[in-house]
């Protein structure tokens, strides 16, 4: 069946190129991955235990190593996952071993507007049904391992509460005075549901739990999916789980799994979501899905034994960093690497004519309205300006070190003379270029694509992290804002001034990676300010310290850890065939 994406549905393309594809046998086996190293999960799926296949055939890099990101997103979509599976395609066509390493999605998003985030027309992780509606567990699995937390936290307060310090001795325990106005942690759920942001439990009698004050975060914003993400293996998992900090007591003191004695417990959780799940594109290229922290409230990467065990395996890997390069990129850049080791050898940026041209001025998008014709008609001016957003995101890559390859997603309603503004300015800020028709055409549309980073990644650079760890907090802050994202300086509340001095006296805080929290919408903290904006300053209203995942978090503007489910979301349109039993509306 020929796929079409003109005429055809991205659910309809993945549910038809399911006819086709390969075996997660005939995959690991390719891979050189044996027999014991994989557990099967259906036809098409497999859990690789990576511990076994690095212990087998070592941990030493092998493959290049390719970060895509992309602009300022705005709601027109720049592609980055469908860019990261067509330049996956691509490298195949041209031969190479490649693997691609991308975040399983959240049933937030899935259900709500943004969708899937499979890919799209002929670049697609497959098969769609599985990704987008729990995958292997992992997601379950880590909803339930805060939870078990929260169950912890709360039955021991309800238990110091009703009983006397003897009571508790006789059972092992020892009172942790937890204070109930400094409760750290939330209750975790995969959707959107702004309606459980702030909550009161333990409304009863003395026996039904303890009465505070508390709330939801999507799982993706949990602690425990940074920690998944961050990992490099099962005893780095355990070891961090055990750090989180759940509340403090009443005197000050952090209060933590470890304490509560249930750390090991919500290890036991997660013992089969350390492992990634196998899968493959559209083309039949190896695919690698594994954690899913979103980039603007926590570090929006895959997980490093992911790109661990696709280094040690191929020869090109392409990973992707959530949103623009200022939030995944810059994290990816100063925390991922940190973590696994790896150095990137080429990073692409995605970018398309239509979202360049919002960046520039043209009338915002409605949700169901039909787009201003200034998108899909020649305007060199609109497209012009909006290219300062490209050029801000090509200087934050060569701050790395890296010179970017600029991939321009093509668009049919792009023309030539629009295309050749975008590889004029690209080039002429010192980055590759490339037009990419990965969505129309899979790998075929993407071998110019694919050449170019090929050739980027011959090319040496001089990659280094924006700060040393040892700086204080407050100017590694201070540096990412001027630095990175083009801000004037950093502005604190009062109270999160507190906390940030407080963080910057505890040796065990005070060299942590900074994460920060704020709108992808934008390079500043206002997502009313698109392209390049100038004469503005970061308000950090709170700081997180995430002591497992081991990450400060600066808080800036209105960032919500439970987002909201819009008017018209994707559920919707999701629905079965009550015949076949396949789920369709899915994209």
């Amino acid at each position: 069946m020929k796929l079409d994406p003109t005429t055809m549905k991205d659910w309809q393309i993945a549910e038809a190129a399911e006819e086709s594809l390969r075996s997660a046998s005939e995959l690991a086996a390719e891979l050189g991955i044996e027999d014991d190293e994989w557990t099967p999960y259906g036809k098409f799926l497999a859990k690789i235990d990576v511990t076994k296949v690095l212990a087998r055939i070592g941990a030493g890099r092998k493959g290049r190593y390719i970060d895509v990101t992309a602009i300022t997103p705005t709601p027109l979509g720049e592609g980055k996952t469908t860019t990261t599976l067509g330049l996956v395609e691509g490298l195949g066509k041209l031969g190479k071993k490649v693997i691609g390493c991308v975040r399983q999605p959240s049933g937030g998003p899935t259900f709500n507007i943004k969708g899937s985030a499979a890919g799209g027309g002929l670049a697609q992780v497959v098969p769609l049904t599985a990704l987008s509606l729990g995958l292997t567990g992992d997601i379950d699995a880590i909803t339930n391992a805060n939870n078990l937390a929260m169950v912890a936290l709360n039955a021991r307060m309800q238990h110091e509460r009703n009983h006397d310090d003897a009571w508790l001795a006789e059972r092992g325990l020892k009172r942790l005075d937890v204070d109930p106005d400094r409760i750290q942690f939330r209750w975790a759920m995969d959707f959107c549901a702004q309606g459980l942001r702030s909550i009161e439990i333990g409304r009863g009698g003395k026996l039904d739990g303890f009465n505070c004050a508390s709330g939801f975060y999507i799982t993706v914003a949990s602690e425990v999916m940074a920690i998944l993400a961050m990992s490099s293996d099962l005893a780095d998992l355990r070891k961090r789980l055990s750090k989180i900090v759940v509340a403090y007591s009443k005197s000050g003191a952090p209060v933590t799994t470890a304490d509560l004695e249930v750390d090991g417990a919500m290890c036991a959780l997660l013992v089969n979501a350390i492992k990634p799940t196998l899968m493959q594109s559209i083309e039949g290229q190896p695919m690698l899905v594994h954690a899913g922290p979103f980039a603007n409230i926590a570090i929006g990467q895959n997980s490093v034994v992911a790109d661990r065990l696709a280094s040690a395996l191929a020869d090109y890997v392409v990973t992707e960093s959530g949103f623009a390069s200022d939030m995944g990129y810059e994290k990816f850049w100063n925390i991922k690497c940190r973590c696994s080791g790896l150095k990137p050898d080429s990073v692409v940026l995605v970018a398309t004519v239509r979202a360049l041209k919002a960046h520039g001025g043209a009338p915002a998008v409605k949700a169901g309205l039909p787009l201003d014709p200034v998108y899909t008609h020649e305007n060199l001016k609109l497209l012009e300006k909006g290219c300062d957003n490209l050029l801000a995101h090509i200087d934050i890559i060569r701050r790395s070190g890296v010179q970017p390859v600029v991939c321009l997603n093509a668009f049919y309603t792009d023309t030539q003379a629009e295309r050749d503004l975008v590889r004029r300015i690209a080039e002429k800020a010192g980055a590759a270029f490339a037009v990419s028709d990965h969505w129309l055409k899979g790998g075929e549309g993407a071998i110019e694509l694919a050449k170019t980073v090929v050739e980027a990644c011959d090319r040496q650079n001089e990659f280094a992290y924006l700060c040393d760890l040892s700086e204080p907090l407050k100017d590694r802050i201070e540096r990412e804002v001027k630095e990175v994202y083009g801000g004037d300086g950093v502005d604190y509340e009062p109270a999160a001034e507190k906390k940030i001095a407080a963080l910057q006296a505890d040796p065990e805080t005070a060299g942590l990676p900074v994460c920060i929290a704020k709108t992808q919408y934008s390079l500043s903290h206002d997502p009313k300010l698109l392209g390049r904006p100038k004469g503005w300053r970061l308000p950090v209203k709170d700081v997180l310290v995430y002591k497992g995942a081991g990450l400060v978090v600066p808080v800036a503007g209105e960032i919500k850890l439970m987002p909201g489910t819009s008017a018209s979301p994707a559920y919707r349109r999701i629905d079965v065939d009550v015949e076949t039993g396949r789920v369709k509306g899915l994209f």
